[in-house]
């Protein structure tokens, strides 16, 4: 198995890039947010996993490691293949992804090309408790706001998508940390409170 590539990007296609490593140039097909951070002449590494077909060797690149592991327990679903398992990392960030599982929100998986709500619905009970939790860039502070309102009775989904939209307001208005960098557990919980009180 390719488990990364490290070289020059010779060429950027919309759907993938050529990385030339020792004199070699292999086709890497990508998602579109790993084919921004690619500039052609640039050394660039990639994650990759090798994807055997009987007519076909698919080389597929991603920005980390953990997008190239989402993708390759995604194929480990019924009808999930790795073009398809691209597309859901093209719509969606591995977290937000996780996210998506955990939460059952079949409505959010079938905005991804391909995905009816049946094969969404498939998807969330194969993979639940598979994918690992999201990990929180902002520390615990979303998790507990997640878990404080799950307790106060929203659902699961409807608490991702409140914390979602404070976690945007919140990096407009630059931020509410502590002196730590954390966020204030106190303050997010009131602000994800009122947008549900909005609903």
């Amino acid at each position: 198995m390719i488990s990364h590539l490290a070289g020059t990007v010779t060429g950027i296609a919309p759907d993938g890039a050529v990385i030339e490593v020792g004199g070699v140039g292999l086709l890497v097909q990508c998602t579109p947010a790993t084919l921004a951070t690619l500039r052609t002449g640039a050394r660039a590494r990639v994650a990759t996993s090798l994807v055997v077909r009987e007519d076909a060797l698919t080389l597929y690149g991603f920005a980390a490691d953990d997008e190239r592991d989402v993708f390759e327990l995604l194929q480990t679903a019924s009808g999930v293949g790795p073009r398809l398992a691209l597309a859901m990392l093209a719509v969606f960030t591995p977290d937000a992804l996780r996210r998506a599982v955990a939460a059952e929100d079949v409505t959010a998986l079938t905005q991804v090309p391909g995905i009816g709500r049946k094969g969404a619905q498939r998807i969330v009970l194969e993979l639940a408790g598979r994918l690992g939790a999201p990990a929180s860039a902002a520390g615990p502070g979303p998790e507990q706001v997640r878990a404080g309102l799950v307790s106060l009775g929203w659902q699961a989904r409807e608490a991702d998508q409140a914390i979602a939209a404070v976690a945007a307001d919140l990096a407009a208005d630059g931020g509410a940390a502590d002196g730590d960098g954390t966020v204030d557990v106190a303050t997010m919980l009131r602000s994800a409170l009122r947008k549900l009180s909005r609903v």
